[in-house]
């Protein structure tokens, strides 16, 4: 599992409904792309979660929009008149993670719109896996292209790396947050979808996935004295969150009739 890693060329637009300030950049392959930044919010931890999470659901066959590494230059800061965004590029100098921009794309409507029972109940399923609180009625994180779901902004999942105390006991967590889901009306098959769901998310996926990390990413903020140990921390809560008995789906099921 690889990334392409861009450079960003010129900052088109911030993206002001984001709780982070994402923006629209240019890169130097001439594609354009939503940029996370490194230096807003919770930092190289948002990213990490980004990370993870997107290429964890691609890899279970999710749509999700290209991810990449994007090496931003603090220049870019001079052509800026907002303080607020140069003081952010400035902050993020260096390699900050992006999404592939889908023109035309629409906010996923959760009053109007329906989603197939089989991709609603696989997508409640890896958030509640991933315990990613920030697909909600709210702010549902979903894009309608071409008529077809795509997910996006798992900056928020993952929150127990924001503290590692007891990380192994907190794999078990059952995730009440899912009773929120935007999909979870939708998804009437966890049961079904749930075998194959964690079959696919393989030892060798994990760790790759978790390689997948920068080792600048995994110096901040970090009670690990290696990357190594940091990245083994990732792994360890990753397997024991698929043992048996799966507390996360059991709360998805009984949390979903509430939902209708």
């Amino acid at each position: 599992m690889k990334l392409r890693t861009v450079t960003a060329t010129r900052y088109v637009t911030p993206l002001r409904e984001g709780g982070s300030l994402p923006a629209i950049v240019e890169a130097d392959d001439d594609g354009m792309y939503v940029l996370k930044f490194r230096g807003a919010g919770q930092g190289a931890k948002s990213l990490i979660a980004e990370l993870m999470v997107g290429e964890m659901a691609r890899s279970i066959g999710l749509p999700v929009p290209e991810i990449v590494f994007i090496d931003l230059n603090p220049d870019l800061a001079r052509t800026e008149p907002d303080p607020e965004i140069q003081d952010l590029i400035r902050a993020s100098a260096g390699l900050n993670l992006a999404l592939d921009y889908l023109p035309g794309s629409i906010t996923f409507d959760p009053v109007a719109g329906t989603a197939d029972a089989e991709l609603a109940s696989r997508i409640v399923w890896l958030d509640a896996y991933a315990t990613n609180v920030d697909r909600t009625a709210r702010n549902a994180n979903m894009l309608v292209w071409h008529r077809n779901l795509w997910l996006i902004d798992h900056g928020a999942a993952l929150y127990f790396h924001h503290t590692w105390t007891n990380y192994l006991q907190r794999s078990k967590d059952r995730f009440p947050a899912i009773k929120d889901h935007v999909l979870l009306r939708f998804a009437t098959e966890l049961e079904a979808v749930d075998s194959k769901m964690s079959e696919q998310l393989t030892p060798q996926v994990i760790e790759s996935l978790v390689n997948l990390i920068p080792e600048s990413w995994l110096v901040e903020n970090t009670p690990f004295s290696q990357p190594d140990e940091h990245r083994s921390a990732y792994i360890e809560y990753l397997y024991a969150r698929l043992e048996q008995p799966r507390h996360f789906l059991e709360e998805a099921i009984r949390a979903r009739p509430l939902a209708l």
